[in-house]
């Protein structure tokens, strides 16, 4: 009876040990567009992560603790939002590398606040996402990539130099980033003296443009500035080539990918578009990226800006000496980080204030290249 008894509380301890050994894993995730029209960019945030986790894992971790990583889909849909949010709520995250849209970011904030959770977006440009957290006195959410009102700048100054007394129209997907871009470069478009030929909108997610381009090519519209996604833009833009329209498209960072090509074919020489600076070829990147080559993937696009908040949380936590979210984020405010990206400066309200945007052009040999 009492070795049964025995047998029982050393089975009850090993058990205990086991929970105990897993609780020592610290849950931190990414969330994008895994699947759906935009699922490459869900691939760049999940190799991002999954590289970055596997890095801090192998130099011993944070703390004393080694990282365990979730991946959600939100397929890049506002209503998505808060199911990813809410999974990873229960999966007591702590950390989200996430959102990739700006329209799932937003809302998915105001879960991860509620909980406690850290959010560092690689990719969700519109300013609302941390200017509406400073409003509500919110620290916790903050990105690695830029703002469109940056972007809307360069894109917006350009518009109005390069092509003064042109017939220009300004488009968007009516989503947070879509709008949110197109506006901001229509916006400083204006203040430059340019006064667009047609303002106008569709759908995210439409796959015919047959009556937009018509309109447009009646108007005899010389540049079609897009604030879209790689799916519609290079639809858009094979669609108007077919017809015989040969605008000049100009679009922004959501085209950063080798998916767009695949598109729009070679209709999409010439297009030109806002990113930063290539972190590809960023000297402190030199090591990830030759990991990524070995592995036979080009780490394009927002992959390396994801690696990049891995690698402010694992820093920030260091210097804070705890995994609780605030306490983090105290350390991130007002501080600069040695990044893949190179030196990332943030502000206090949680947006690198040394972002900046250029100019890129497709080829005909089907790849990007900065101006």
């Amino acid at each position: 009876m009492h070795r049964l008894k025995g047998f029982a509380m050393a089975a009850l301890a090993a058990g205990v040990l086991t929970a105990s050994a897993s609780a020592q894993d610290v849950v931190v995730a990414t969330a994008g567009p895994m699947t759906g029209g935009d699922a490459t960019f869900g691939e760049q945030m999940k190799r991002g992560a999954v590289m970055a986790v596997k890095d801090i894992n192998d130099a011993g971790g944070l703390l004393g603790k080694k990282l365990k990583l979730e991946i959600g889909d939100d397929q890049c849909e506002p209503k998505q939002a808060l199911p990813v949010a809410n999974s990873f709520v229960q999966k007591k995250v702590v950390f989200v590398a996430g959102h990739y849209c700006s329209g799932v970011s937003i809302p998915a904030s105001a879960v991860y606040v509620e909980n406690n959770i850290l959010q560092i977006t690689p990719a969700s440009t519109n300013p609302r996402l941390t200017d509406e957290a400073k409003k509500k006195g919110w620290t916790t959410v903050l990105r690695t990539c830029g703002r469109d009102d940056i972007q809307g700048v360069v894109a917006g100054n350009f518009l109005a130099s390069k092509y003064k007394g042109k017939k220009v129209a300004i488009l968007h997907d009516k989503s947070a980033y879509g709008q949110g871009i197109a506006d901001e470069t229509k916006l400083n478009y204006n203040k430059a003296g340019g006064k667009e030929a047609l303002y106008d909108s569709f759908q995210k997610g439409d796959k015919d443009f047959t009556a937009l381009i018509s309109k447009m090519k009646s108007m005899t519209v010389d540049v079609v500035y897009v604030g879209s996604y790689h799916t519609e833009v290079g639809l858009m833009v094979k669609q108007a080539r077919e017809q015989g329209f040969k605008a000049q498209f100009i679009s922004e960072d959501a085209l950063v990918t080798d998916e767009f090509w695949k598109i729009s074919g070679p209709a999409g020489e010439g297009l030109l578009m806002t990113f930063a600076p290539d972190p590809i070829a960023e000297p402190a990147a030199k090591a990830v990226v030759d990991k990524f080559t070995k592995e036979g993937y080009k780490p394009e696009g927002y992959t390396l800006y994801t690696y990049a908040a891995f690698q402010v949380y694992a820093e920030a936590v260091k210097k804070a000496g705890t995994f609780d979210p605030k306490k983090v984020a105290a350390q991130i405010h007002g501080k600069t980080f040695n990044t893949v990206l190179g030196k990332l400066i943030y502000d206090n309200k949680g947006d690198v204030s040394n972002s900046n945007y250029v100019w890129y052009v497709w080829g005909k040999d089907g790849k990007y290249k900065q101006m």
